[in-house]
């Protein structure tokens, strides 16, 4: 072949090479995306949640969130309160396991005036967290099904909760927004109703949850949905700063009760469940397996449970005294009007003191300067900062799984515009 001829025959291939880029081009531009509102009226984004999306047909090519439909400015409302009118706040936040919210708050003031609460206050109090994170992971799980499509574990599963409710109710009258607990313990001891219901839910919850992983783990339809869906790998979580379920399914196997213990969760022994491709399915498989935990740490509790050290702790500046003793007792009505009337001084200080919360580490940073309400208070909503990681994780998927991402994030209103 000459070199002129060879010459032509490239100089060919480079025009019809610039053809083809420019018909792409042409045909890029030429092509429309949609732009559609997921949320906030949408069912599944619970009338709150607005995402800008734009969509390839069903592909997702660009999220844009839109958050602050309920902000509510909790912290500045609990910075004109006093201390103890502070914890019906706090079960607004995550809802589904308000009374970690509640004891969490509680024990950040405990941390500020340096309360020594007795043992057996702190496993009453594990008791009730580890509940309510089994109430709060039966939310999520049960509608990640009926997310796909599989409404029957829902409804199965559904009447545990509503027993756990009823444990919350034979302590505090509440059931939803509990007010759980006091600054050093709790209002009142729990009565044998409690302790009998308590009992009879550690029996025979294994057998519902048994139950409804049966009819979910191996389903290969919903295997099918939820593997591989909104992924989230261990390097982006954590530069995202997840915690909780979100990221030890990222294979992360960072939880506040192991790394900083708090309420003598170093007493008991529980193993940290770990994912690997930050997927769906590991966020699902994580909160099953922390709920078969979270069954063991409570019946940890009650054989260990000390017989005595009463039900709050000995801080008369902070806890009501006995209506008799006030009716009888000058320096308990004192305590009392003090109390009641939001005129008891706290030391100077900042403090800050997480939990394990239902979604991951639920801190509270606080600052005193001495007077009878916060100086500044801050709460750390593990919500608000999943939902930042939202539209990376969805973007390249399917439209179908942006709703089970939501889902198996379990991204709760409250917590994250509070």
């Amino acid at each position: 072949m000459s070199k002129k001829k060879a010459k032509k025959i490239n100089k060919s291939m480079a025009t019809a090479e610039v053809a083809t880029v420019a018909d792409v081009q042409t045909e890029q531009e030429e092509k429309e995306y949609s732009i559609i509102n997921l949320g906030p009226t949408h069912p599944a984004t619970h009338g709150i949640f607005q995402n800008v999306l734009k969509v390839d047909g069903e592909i997702i090519l660009e999220s844009t969130p839109t958050i602050g439909y309920i902000h509510r400015a909790f912290e500045k409302l609990a910075e004109r309160r006093p201390y103890n009118q502070i914890t019906p706040i706090t079960d607004r936040l995550n809802y589904c396991s308000s009374p970690i919210n509640n004891m969490g708050w509680e024990m950040t003031v405990e941390k500020l005036i340096g309360a020594k609460i007795p043992k057996r206050v702190e496993y009453m109090r594990v008791i009730i967290m580890e509940l309510a994170r089994i109430a709060d992971h039966i939310i999520c799980n049960s509608v990640i099904g009926v997310d796909t499509g599989a409404m029957t574990g829902f409804l199965y599963i559904f009447q545990w909760r509503e027993k756990i409710y009823d444990i919350y109710e034979s302590i505090c009258g509440a059931r939803l927004t509990t007010n759980i607990g006091r600054i050093g313990g709790f209002e009142r001891e729990w009565p044998q109703k409690t302790w009998d219901l308590i009992n009879d839910f550690v029996e025979k919850f294994p057998a519902g949850l048994k139950e409804f992983e049966n009819l979910l783990m191996r389903n290969k339809i919903f295997m099918d949905r939820v593997i591989g869906a909104g992924p989230i790998s261990a390097e982006r979580a954590l530069s995202y700063s997840f915690t909780g379920p979100n990221l030890r399914a990222a294979g992360v196997d960072y939880d506040v009760r192991v790394m900083n213990p708090y309420s003598s969760y170093e007493d008991f022994e529980f193993i940290i469940p770990v994912g690997k491709d930050g997927d769906t399915f590991d966020r699902f498989m994580v909160r099953e397996e922390e709920m078969w935990q979270s069954l063991s740490i409570i019946k940890q509790a009650l054989a260990k449970m000390p017989k005595e050290g009463g039900f709050h702790a000995d801080i008369p500046a902070f806890f009501l005294p006995p209506k008799e003793e006030v009716y009888n007792n000058m320096e308990a009505l004192i305590y009392h009007f003090k109390i009641v009337m939001g005129e008891q001084d706290v030391p100077v200080g900042e403090v800050y003191h997480a939990v394990e919360g239902g979604n991951g580490e639920l801190g509270f940073y606080l600052v005193s300067d001495g007077g009878r309400t916060p100086f500044r208070l801050h709460f750390r909503r593990p919500c608000f900062i999943y939902y930042q990681a939202y539209p990376e994780m969805i973007t390249g998927g399917l439209l179908s799984d942006a709703i089970l991402t939501m889902s198996s994030m379990n991204v709760i209103a409250g917590e994250l515009d509070a």
